[in-house]
Order: C-alpha cells, then sequence, then structure tokens
C-alpha cells in the first residue's frame, strides 16, 4: 500500500503482483510545482510547500524524502525495462489520459491501420484498475495483449511494466503500446522505460484541459487530439485547445485524430514510424 496516495499493489493477468522492495504508489502531486491563480479571496490551495503535496502528521522534508525513494526505485526498473527494449529495437509509448478519452479505441484503430500497411509487430500492455476488458477488445485486433490490474492503484510503474513484458513475447523492432490508466495525475511523474509519453485528449473534455492538468502535458511529446468528428456538435474551440496545450508545452506536437472517421491516423501513425526509424538509427551509430 503507498504511504501517500494509498494505491495497492497491481495484478498482471490475475497473478499477484506484489513489491518486496518498495511502493509503488506516490503522492498524486508527485513534486510537481503548480502555478495558481488567486482570483477568488475563497479558493482553496493544497500542495504548495517543496513537496507539492500536504499530509497531516507529515513534514514536508519527509515527503520529498519519501517521494525521491519512490520514484528512485521506479526509475531502476524503468531503466531495465529501456535496456530490454533497446536490445529488441522495439519503440514503446506510454499511451496517457483522463478515463474517457477513447484511447482504447484509437488503439484498437491504430493497431488495425498498421497492420493493414504492414507497420510490423506489435504487442500492448494494458492497465486499469479491474477487469479484463480493453485487453479483450485489444486481443480481437489480433494483436498480443498482457492485461495489468492494478486494484487501488492509479498508475503503471516500471516494475508492473517489467513484469507484463515477461509474459509478452516481443518481438524485434515491435511497437510496444503501453495503455496506462486513466489518470491525468500520477502517471506524468512515472517513468516506463517508455520512449515517448502520449497524451490522448479527447474533444468533449474542455478547452482548459491541459491548463488543469500541466505536468502530464508538459511531460508528453505528443498529444492526439481525439474524437474530432465530434467537434461539430461540442461546440469546442480547437485552436485554443491547442493553443492551451502549447501554453503549457511550447514544443508539443499536435494531431488531430479520429478513430471513427480515420482522420489523423496516417499523421499518427507517420509519426510513430519516424520515431521508431530515428531511434534504431541512432542505436546503430552508436
Amino acid at each position: 500500500m503507498c504511504t501517500v496516495c494509498g494505491c495497492g499493489d497491481g495484478q498482471v493477468e490475475g497473478l499477484s503482483h506484489h513489491h518486496d522492495d518498495h511502493d509503488h504508489g506516490a503522492s498524486h502531486e508527485h513534486g510537481h510545482h503548480h502555478h495558481h491563480h488567486h482570483g477568488h479571496a475563497h479558493d482553496i490551495h493544497f500542495g504548495q510547500g517543496p513537496a507539492g503535496v500536504e499530509v497531516p502528521g507529515m513534514t514536508q522534508e519527509r515527503l520529498i524524502e519519501i517521494e525521491t525513494g519512490i520514484l528512485s526505485q521506479n526509475d531502476r526498473y524503468a531503466a531495465a525495462n529501456r535496456e530490454k527494449l533497446s536490445a529488441l529495437e522495439a519503440y514503446a509509448v506510454n499511451l496517457v489520459s483522463s478515463p474517457g478519452s477513447g484511447k482504447t479505441t484509437l488503439l484498437c484503430a491504430t493497431i488495425n491501420a498498421m497492420t493493414a500497411r504492414g507497420a510490423g509487430p506489435v504487442a500492448v500492455i494494458e492497465g486499469d484498475q479491474q477487469t479484463s476488458n480493453d485487453a479483450d477488445r485489444i486481443r480481437a485486433t489480433g494483436a498480443p495483449a498482457c492485461q495489468v490490474n492494478t486494484g487501488k492503484g492509479c498508475h503503471l510503474d516500471g516494475h508492473m511494466v517489467g513484469h507484463a513484458m515477461k509474459h509478452l513475447n516481443i518481438q524485434p523492432q515491435s511497437t510496444l503500446f503501453i495503455e496506462n490508466v486513466g489518470n491525468l495525475v500520477c502517471p506524468a511523474a512515472f517513468d516506463l522505460g517508455e520512449d515517448a509519453k502520449v497524451a490522448v485528449i479527447s474533444v468533449t473534455e474542455g478547452e482548459d484541459k491541459p491548463l488543469k492538468y500541466p505536468d502530464m502535458f508538459t511531460a508528453a511529446r505528443i498529444a492526439l487530439l481525439n474524437k474530432i468528428d465530434l467537434s461539430p456538435f461540442c461546440d469546442v474551440d480547437l485552436e485554443l485547445y491547442e493553443a492551451n496545450l502549447r501554453r503549457v508545452n511550447p514544443t508539443i506536437e499536435i494531431i488531430r485524430v479520429s478513430a471513427r472517421t480515420g482522420e489523423g491516423l496516417d499523421l499518427w501513425l507517420g509519426w510513430l514510424e519516424s520515431q521508431a526509424a530515428a531511434k534504431r538509427a541512432k542505436q546503430a551509430a552508436e
């Protein structure tokens, strides 16, 4: 059980997943520094100390010590995952989003499109608190998938992903998709050994979502503005959506996509292919 945020241990395909030497969770803020706008006299702001979170009975120094230990241990697992993936010349992306963004549907459409264009082998690690529903949907595309149930856990960590990788026969030069638990807070801080975090954000969520959860969109290399086919019905300002994404992350790449219509899928697949090719070229040159 996590000392700060109360996350429980995860399970991989029904197998108990115990951590002998670390607590895999962390505070819901993970030491991030937030900028608050004090426009109202009665606004209440927590987590403004050095640790970025407040817990009754714990000093900021103790919280920083706990968080540093948790993330340092996680980083060691992530480094081991990255080493294994590099040996396979595999390219891994960590798909992060809030619940209901449509990332599983988009992932299924992505896999089907990759298969149609012969883009190479794919494997998926599917993270959810409970059920294997999403992994079953992924397997229906023909891609191998391993379900990780985190229980009360609010994110995947490096140890969970490494454990799941042992259950997947990841082929050389594969694309590994890691679909994280729907949560725009905790996954931002946890390295899983991926090459890039990919934020999936639906047009239905509101243009201010990047401003409300800046750490996630700062950590992401690219944002997929999803369900673009619904934008005419949502009274949404797409230009403002993109402006807010770049406000918190000036270098973020943005692709507008729709799993339903296929809009933007070619650009998304092209991005994946170019990033994987660049990684392999860099490895060959080293």
